[in-house]
């Protein structure tokens, strides 16, 4: 063992150079609180469970002769003591934590330097054309490169520029889900008084043909816009060759290698993005899909068998059933992880009851096969679930469907990019921890769904990518602030949130610091169809069916910590409650806030039932 000075020597020299650093204990529930609070603020510490290691007892020690503290947690940033998980916590609570982030600034920008850019960006989504683009804007010299490898399903799907969101993400969803809100509008219609036909059919191709029609306009837009502002693009793969020098490979639509060539830039900037994850299942990728193909898919699908709960597995189901297919989904734990756990089970219960899909709770598949070939052919899916009698015991079921769905997950694209060339470190799943996009060499940034405990959303990727632009080349000081990111998952039944999950603030911040306001509602163009469907279904006209909660902080003038709403056009209302709340609205805002009625969002305005009072929120008029 070490002695005791080269242990104080290591610790202090840790201390020094790893930017946010926590001494903690795996058992210590205050360890626990403040791993989540910094996960909740999108903080990746260096974690040393002094418990897990020989010389804990002696680290420990060390660290009390430094800072005076003999308990865990021990936290340092940037080389300051910052105290235990009650200091962390005060830290956040009043925005101090964020400043001291910052406090390791990036060196001003040099023209001059010998190299062949000012910045290549490999990975051209939404944060990579971000911040090329800005860049390019701001006088750097800007090597763009973008290529898509085939996705691994038979289908091979390739997309143009734009990402994630543009080709295989949020635009062809949103549209899809569009397309459902229109049958069910269609339906509706003859209880206002339109004379339509009983009943409508859908045509896959139809919409697929004009979807694929729009993307191949932004495809052609983001060229345009790159080439505008002085962005050098190359349909390439970038691969690290050292720190500052990036192999450029291009390839033709059989994935020949057509061109080969090396570059260097000042900086560099990871934006590779994800792509769906397969189960390590037998037919898994000969037989199935992922969203990746779902979005350009030749023929209709048919019935499927979506596995995961995930928002893109949930989204799917539900635009698939209202466009006329068959849906099963098989669920492994539970819906949504992440998000708002009593929200996740309201979207769930609706999903089941109002759409009839069929949720099939603690699933696992086994194998998929192919019964017959065919577009679709017939496919079957074994999985193991819960013996219906006994529920310690598990049973193999089968399930017969046209198509397979896959939405268990993301990975990130960083494993074939060579990023150990430039010294880069990963964690073990590929993402990259950071400091406000910085990695662990100074000059080599990362952006959107790569970074570690940062969240996947487009606007940020975008936003903090025109940012860092503006600190490289602008000498700017501005961060992108990753906290009460306003995010809508367009399930059948839209979920619009804010800030923490309400699991997540009493984990936090203590249930006794936590009140909950909430209720249920019945938005008015909906009233007449759904009273209908009701009496046909048997359902109590009060069927919770829409529901909004604010989780406030009681300590601290009932400030709104997690805004949760279920309701049509989620996304539209949870947008307009995201200046306040960034700018810390309080549940006394909300109640001087006059609403417009009737509208869905006015339920904000007016909430004034807790859940601790246990008091009935079935709403009783307009």
């Amino acid at each position: 063992m070490a002695s005791a000075g080269t242990l104080a020597d290591r610790i202090q020299k840790e201390i020094k150079e790893v930017p946010v650093l926590l001494y903690a204990k795996s058992t210590c529930k205050f360890c626990e609180r403040t791993k989540k609070l910094l996960k909740i603020a999108n903080v990746t510490p260096h974690v040393v469970e002094l418990d897990k290691r020989d010389d804990g007892p002696e680290i420990q020690k060390i660290l009390a002769n430094l800072t005076g503290r003999n308990t865990v947690p021990n936290i340092f940033i940037w080389g300051e003591s910052i105290g235990g998980s009650e200091e962390i916590l005060s830290l956040y609570s009043t925005g101090i934590l964020k400043q001291k982030l910052l406090q390791h600034s990036v060196p001003a920008f040099q023209s001059g330097d010998k190299f062949d850019y000012d910045l290549i960006v490999i990975g051209g989504g939404s944060g990579g054309l971000g911040c090329a683009k800005e860049a390019g804007k701001l006088g750097a010299s800007v090597l763009l490169l973008d290529y898509v490898t085939p996705s691994p399903s038979s289908l091979k799907t390739q997309w143009g520029l734009g990402g994630t969101c543009v080709n295989v993400g949020c635009i062809p969803k949103k549209l899809m889900h569009r397309a459902a809100i229109l049958g069910h509008e269609f339906n509706d219609s003859k209880l206002f008084g339109w004379k339509t036909p009983d009943s409508i059919g859908h045509e896959w191709g139809t919409m697929v043909h004009n979807i694929q029609n729009y993307i191949k306009g932004l495809n052609f837009q983001s060229t345009k816009d790159a080439i505008r502002t002085f962005v050098e693009y190359s349909n390439a793969q970038g691969h690290m060759v050292d720190p500052h020098t990036v192999q450029c490979i291009s390839r033709g639509k059989d994935g020949a290698v057509t061109g080969d060539k090396t570059v260097t830039g000042k900086y560099i900037v990871i934006a590779t993005g994800g792509r769906p994850t397969y189960p390590s299942i037998p037919g898994a990728v000969e037989y199935g899909i992922t969203s990746d193909d779902l979005f350009s898919l030749p023929y209709a699908p048919g019935k499927t068998v979506v596995i995961g709960a995930s928002y893109v597995a949930l989204e799917c189901a539900g635009f698939l059933k209202a466009t006329g297919f068959d849906v099963t989904v098989l669920v492994r734990s539970i819906l949504l992880r992440g998000f708002d756990q009593q929200m996740a089970e309201l979207i769930g219960d609706y999903m089941t009851n109002m759409n009839g899909i069929n949720l099939i709770r603690k699933a696992v598949p086994i194998k998929i096969e192919q019964i017959s070939a065919g577009n679709p052919g017939i496919l079957r899916v074994t999985y193991e679930t819960m013996d219906p009698t006994d529920p310690d015991k598990k049973v193999q079921q089968v399930i017969e469907c046209n198509t397979v769905l896959f939405a268990i997950g993301r990975s990130p694209c960083t494993k074939d990019i060579s990023l150990d060339k430039a010294g880069v470190v990963t964690d073990s799943t590929g993402k990259i921890p950071t400091i406000y996009e910085q990695t662990n060499v100074t000059h080599i940034y990362a952006l959107g769904d790569i970074l570690k405990d940062k969240l996947e959303l487009t606007p940020v990727a975008i936003h903090a990518g025109r940012l860092l632009a503006h600190r490289l080349f602008n000498n700017a000081t501005l961060q992108c602030d990753y906290t009460n990111v306003a995010t809508t998952v367009f399930t059948s039944r839209e979920y619009g949130a804010i800030g923490l999950a309400e699991e997540d603030a009493r984990a936090v911040y203590g249930d006794d610091k936590i009140e909950v306001f909430h209720g249920q509602f019945v938005p008015l163009e909906d009233a007449i169809p759904k009273t209908q469907e009701f009496e046909v279904k048997g359902y109590p006209f009060e069927y919770p069916w829409c529901y909004a909660k604010l989780v406030c902080n009681k300590a601290d003038n009932n400030r709104i910590l997690g805004f949760h709403v279920l309701s049509p056009n989620a996304g539209e209302i949870t947008q307009g409650y995201a200046v306040g709340i960034k700018m810390g609205a309080t549940k006394a805002d909300m109640d001087a806030t006059i609403g417009i009625h009737p509208t869905c969002s006015e339920i904000f305005t007016t909430l004034a039932i807790t859940k601790e009072s246990n008091i009935d929120i079935t709403p009783g008029g307009c």
